[in-house]
């Protein structure tokens, strides 16, 4: 009789292994998917083309054909509405949520009768009291997409922002487009033309049943330094000696609220408005006649960003369309390594006691 001791060898050889292995894959080409899995689903790797599975056997492959019927869309979960359980962290309304930079190809009017088609990008948020989960964010892009086709005006925006409030049960909707808006512009001297693009931004904002238009437009001018000129002028009266003033290409972001039932503030009102304030716009085409005449521009239009900032507010209180505006310029000196800056405002709609700590860097001409 053979005895065998409580210790045996656990380690196998390679040619053990081997008559191992093919014995688990003669035993595993005859099994099932189940028998498989409870043994162990890493098992089926061992098969020709195997794939791990477990119990129940799911398919890897696209179903082309499935269709989903509203019974079948009833068993989706859906955690983002949820219920307020699964919150976390603190249950705190938020101002804010939904989603930005979605495009859109938007037609608009122009004050000339004409229609442009631009590519506009689309911001749109609602307010979620603190025991809501979340909003459905597709939502608000179904919205807007039922309101896309037509004209572009604050009708189909607040038409679109009347979608959220019902979709999405908020109190509160906003809607922001974004897009470049191209002008013919002529050029100071010899006849010549061409496009300057602005940026401009529209904004809907509904809170507490009262709805506010406000046009955003970004405007790019230079701006010639007063005490760098006339020190300037110093030295070539008083010591013959050549002297250049400083000046830079600036940036003023003109925010402004239109009035409720008042005559349509066409974007090219407002660019009018800006040029009227700060005539020394910059150029689009440019000959040598020109840019003479746009030497005698600054020279006659000399301006500190404070200049700038009332200037501007001068032109838009004048304008019975707009209720409150804010001004804010930023000149990015030449002379110095820092720009100068500025903030106006009219209204209470605008003020803010904190700024954004990235605002004045957003103040840039891409160009």
């Amino acid at each position: 009789m053979n005895i065998h001791s409580g210790e045996t060898n656990s380690t196998a050889d390679r040619e053990e292994a081997a008559a191992a292995l093919e014995l688990l894959r003669n035993w595993a080409a005859g099994a099932s998917a189940t028998e498989i899995a409870q043994l162990d689903p890493a098992v089926a790797r061992l098969l020709p083309d195997g794939e791990i599975r477990n119990y129940p056997d799911l398919s890897r492959h696209y179903p082309e054909n499935f269709k989903s019927d509203e019974a079948y869309r009833a068993t989706l979960p859906d955690l983002q509405n949820g219920p307020s359980s699964l919150i976390r962290g603190a249950r705190q309304n938020i101002q804010h949520v939904g989603i930005s930079n979605f495009r859109l190809p938007i037609r608009f009017h122009t004050r000339d009768g004409g229609d442009l088609t631009l590519e506009t990008s689309i911001t749109g948020t609602v307010s979620l009291e603190g025991e809501k989960k979340g909003i459905n964010m597709s939502r608000i892009m179904r919205s807007f997409y039922k309101h896309a086709e037509r004209t572009f005006s604050f009708e189909v925006m607040a038409a679109a922002v009347d979608n959220y409030l019902s979709d999405l049960d908020s109190p509160d909707a906003r809607i922001q487009m974004r897009f470049s808006f191209p002008a013919r512009v002529e050029s100071l001297r010899s006849g010549l033309s061409g496009y300057q693009y602005y940026d401009i931004a529209l904004e809907l904002v509904d809170h507490d049943g009262i709805r506010e238009e406000i046009i955003h437009l970004d405007y790019v001018y230079s701006s010639t330094c007063p005490c760098s000129l006339e020190l300037s002028e110093h030295a070539r009266s008083t010591r013959g000696q050549l002297a250049t003033p400083h000046s830079q290409r600036s940036v003023a972001r003109i925010s402004v609220q239109v009035k409720q039932g008042a005559d349509c503030l066409w974007f090219e009102d407002l660019i009018d408005h800006c040029r009227k304030a700060v005539p020394t716009e910059t150029q689009v085409m440019v000959k040598r006649e020109d840019e003479q005449a746009f030497a005698e521009l600054n020279a006659a239009n000399p301006i500190f960003v404070e200049d700038a900032a009332r200037l501007f507010c001068e032109a838009l209180q004048n304008d019975q369309r707009i209720g409150d505006f804010r001004v804010l310029a930023s000149h990015q000196e030449s002379l110095h390594s820092h720009d100068a800056v500025s903030v106006l405002t009219c209204g209470d709609t605008f003020v803010a006691r904190s700024l954004d700590p990235q605002l004045f860097s957003t103040l840039i001409h891409r160009g």
